[in-house]
């Protein structure tokens, strides 16, 4: 039996980073500030800052902004192929930050740094052989994330439905599943597939407290089945809406354009134009395939309790429509 009562449910997950609920928001880049983080975790869950699209400075800031919005537990999310990682790394030391999930990379190189510092480690992989290979490095758990998800994306292009339960065989750890998961039911489903939480990024772009353009944001929930697309394979694979800026990229790997040329059709400030600036057009639009079931923009906190709700529903009821 389940409720919403916080003492009714504990898991691997609840207890490693001292939440109420195993539900987190992802660290999307240009969404993820410190409105976002606290309202997710004054809510109950996990609130992640998004240091991708941060200078050092301004990670710190947001990070003090979060300590005085809310006193609850939160997350910096990491990409280690960024510039300047050194320098974001020592703000996150300096500012005892709980909880580090990085991407990008390779865990071994920072994980021992953190873990000295008594901060919990989870890193994102998108096949089990990764997920092993970062629970031998150390870390405290995984984000399986699947095919699905909106971002850079894993090249192996395997389903959420298909990667969580390989991953579980792979690892002891705790295993978090991201990607396609925007409502209790998909969280129960996952939690049966082997997961002990989920990470939600997609559902939570489209809300009040998410930094993103609401140009964006109501692009998003425009978007229907089929719109938007894995693409940019030759460089770093990145799920995108379709749009003018899509299309070129599209023309280009059609035309077998190489590596240099696709870099400069991307350019730089792509992805700030599109979801931060607002511009549609030219600029890149990042998100999940879950886009097509998002209808509504809903404050975080409401977010966290109407998932958790349906989840509950769900293990009471699972064959319920």
């Amino acid at each position: 039996m389940f409720s919403t009562d916080q003492s009714s449910f504990q898991n691997s997950i609840t207890e490693l980073f001292h939440i109420q609920y195993p539900i987190i928001q992802a660290g999307m880049i240009w969404a993820s500030g410190w409105k976002l983080a606290a309202a997710v975790s004054n809510a109950g869950g996990l609130g992640i800052i998004g240091a991708g699209s941060m200078y050092p400075d301004v990670l710190r800031e947001h990070i003090q902004k979060f300590k005085k919005a809310s006193n609850k537990p939160f997350a910096v999310n990491l990409p280690l192929l960024y510039p300047d990682i050194d320098k974001h790394v020592q703000v996150i030391l300096e500012e005892k930050v709980p909880i580090v999930f990085t991407s990008a990379g390779n865990p071994k190189t920072y994980t021992p740094i953190f873990k000295q510092a008594n901060i919990k480690v989870v890193h994102v992989v998108s096949s089990a052989k990764f997920a092993k290979k970062s629970e031998d490095a150390g870390v405290d758990a995984v984000v399986a994330e699947g095919f699905e998800a909106g971002g850079h994306n894993g090249r192996e292009e395997t389903t959420t439905l298909c990667l969580i339960p390989a991953v579980r065989k792979s690892i002891n750890i705790p295993l978090i599943a991201a990607g396609g998961i925007a409502t209790g039911r998909a969280m129960y489903a996952m939690m049966a597939l082997g997961a002990n939480g989920v990470q939600m990024g997609s559902r939570f772009v489209c809300s009040p407290e998410a930094s993103s353009h609401d140009k964006f944001k109501n692009a998003i929930l425009q978007a229907a089945e089929g719109d938007t697309i894995l693409t940019l394979k030759k460089l770093t694979p990145v799920r995108l809406i379709k749009n003018h800026f899509y299309q070129q990229v599209q023309d280009a790997e059609n035309n077998c354009m190489n590596e240099t040329d696709l870099a400069d059709i991307l350019g730089r400030a792509r992805a700030k134009k599109g979801m931060f600036e607002g511009d549609l057009h030219e600029g890149e639009l990042e998100i999940g395939q879950v886009s097509a079931l998002i209808n509504e923009i809903k404050p975080a906190g409401e977010i966290v309790m109407e998932v958790w709700k349906e989840f509950c529903e769900a293990a009471i009821h699972p064959f319920s429509i």
